[in-house]
């Protein structure tokens, strides 16, 4: 398979397209996702965001914001809306992703992601950790969140 990852402060003419893809994909309003990918543009450490590509088309892609909607914010920050299209699953793209976003992030100093998930052996794979439950935003149930150290 042959795709690039790409982060978004690189290619800033794609923020409405990646904004709409994440939109499409987690049911958060493509204004929040501009807005967050607006706020990356400013060349700050958090938020960040980044899509894999096949020639032009996504097909996988995160976030990385200080919190992902839950009520532990000393758990800070943390990867967000992962995704992979459904046609690309269990060929490493959000393998790639993952270790793409911790190489990333350790330019800008940050060591220490955490992550918010229901998958329960998926992200242990790629070096993360389960660390702790936490209570999602109007959640009714309680969420896994996982660390991966750098």
């Amino acid at each position: 398979m042959n795709y690039k990852i790409i982060r978004l402060i690189d290619r800033p003419e794609i923020k409405e397209e990646a904004a709409r893809w994440f939109h499409e994909k987690w049911g958060v309003p493509t204004e929040a996702y501009a807005e967050s990918m607006e706020e990356c543009l400013s060349k700050r450490a958090v938020p960040q965001w980044y899509v894999a590509m096949e020639n032009d088309r996504i097909i996988g892609g995160l976030g990385v914001i200080d919190n992902d909607f839950h009520n532990r914010k000393d758990l800070t920050p943390n990867v967000c809306a992962v995704y992979t299209e459904e046609d690309k699953r269990c060929k490493g793209v959000a393998g790639a992703l993952l270790d793409f976003v911790c190489t990333d992030m350790k330019q800008y100093g940050i060591t220490t992601l955490y992550l918010v998930t229901d998958h329960t052996s998926f992200y242990e794979r790629y070096g993360w950790k389960f660390l702790c439950m936490v209570q999602g935003d109007g959640e009714p149930g309680m969420s896994r969140m996982y660390i991966h150290e750098s």
